[in-house]
């Protein structure tokens, strides 16, 4: 019961890694809104999950949907003591030159702009509270860049580097600021990071990592419960590399 009378908000929070966190963060004893685009998603796993979850809709890349957000959690639950962006997209493996600008707009907004977004809604009342904790959702792709996945990996990098500066800026508040680097994992993202599921690109992508296997939605729901509770009090501005040894 590492996060026993905790609130959190997990973005994307119905499928894949946000998922495994949800549950997670639910065993161990936190009240979680799932925070998700797919709202029938996020009511079957709060139904399934019971109490202690409940379902939000919400478009991350858009303001007034996350302020909605912020006030219907303020409504739920008071307040939020852990914020997870997780949420993200990725464009399909290809030049970068040809990579359209809407794709582009797009993963930058719900990779990048959801942060600033998120942090403009919910930092007010942590900050008044002097305690708050967040995890943003980084991945080895902004550390060790696959080719044809250009522009999703610099988004990546952008949220390493916008980690580590919201650590600086806000420890003397009392905030917590950290990421999780995975490496490709089981999630409904998989077969757009690899182009196509088939066996031969499921074994390219595994020879790249050392443990010989893909991450897991436990795997994060493992590593973010640690970070986000008190036994990580001494931790901030970290981006933990989840990745079966990939960036050695």
């Amino acid at each position: 019961m590492r996060l026993d009378n905790k609130t959190a908000i997990v973005t994307g929070g119905a499928s894949g890694f946000g998922e495994g966190i949800t549950r997670k963060f639910v065993a161990e004893g936190a009240r979680v809104i799932i925070a998700d685009i797919n709202i029938k998603a996020a009511e079957a796993l709060a139904d399934e999950i019971g109490h202690g979850a409940m379902a939000r809709k919400v478009d991350v890349a858009d303001g007034d949907s996350v302020q909605a957000l912020a006030e219907a959690a303020n409504r739920a639950f008071g307040d939020v003591d852990i914020l997870v962006n997780n949420a993200g997209i990725t464009h399909l493996p290809q030049a970068l030159e040809d990579v359209s600008e809407a794709d582009f707009d797009r993963v930058f907004a719900v990779n990048c702009k959801s942060v600033y977004l998120m942090a403009r809604a919910f930092l007010p009342g942590m900050k008044a509270r002097g305690s708050g904790v967040i995890l943003n959702m980084a991945s080895t792709a902004g550390v060790s860049p696959r080719p044809r996945l250009n522009w999703y990996n610099a988004s990546k990098g952008w949220m390493i580097t916008a980690t580590r500066t919201m650590a600086v800026e806000l420890a003397g508040a009392g905030i917590r600021v950290n990421a999780l680097n995975p490496v490709a994992g089981e999630t409904p993202l998989l077969a757009s990071f690899m182009g196509e599921d088939s066996p031969e690109m499921r074994a390219k992508f595994l020879s790249t990592i050392p443990l010989g296997r893909f991450s897991t939605p436990q795997d994060m729901g493992n590593a973010a419960a640690f970070l986000c509770s008190d036994e990580a009090s001494m931790i901030t501005g970290v981006c933990l590399e989840v990745d079966g040894g990939r960036c050695i």
